[in-house]
């Protein structure tokens, strides 16, 4: 999914966020928990894109979604960095059992 200059970047930022606030659980954890915060900037700018808010109307566009789309990828991406040795090999086991329960869910 992430090819080999992508997992790098997410390299460097799991090394930079290491040096800066060390890898202990409570930094794991609150990394985990970024997941949580970045989903719900992805959800207030869709609700931005669709004008819900009356009182605000439309605030965002479907591009303001796709970066937020992306910083919980990313976000995503340095979680799974930090807890595992070889984050690129368990994204494409996992992506693989995901295929191929879609594929069997078509036939």
């Amino acid at each position: 999914m992430l090819n080999s200059t992508q997992w790098s970047t997410i390299r460097h930022l799991v090394a930079w966020l290491d040096r800066e606030n060390g890898r202990s659980q409570q930094e794991i954890t609150l990394r985990l928990l970024k997941l949580s915060e970045e989903a719900g900037e992805v959800a207030q700018a869709w609700i931005g894109v669709q004008g819900q808010n009356p009182r605000k109307g439309v605030t965002h566009t479907t591009a303001d979604v796709a970066d937020e789309l992306v910083d919980a990828m990313v976000t995503a991406a340095v979680a799974l960095a930090s807890i595992t040795d070889d984050p690129a090999a368990h994204l494409d086991a996992k992506l693989a059992k995901i295929a191929a329960r879609s594929q069997a869910v078509g036939r």
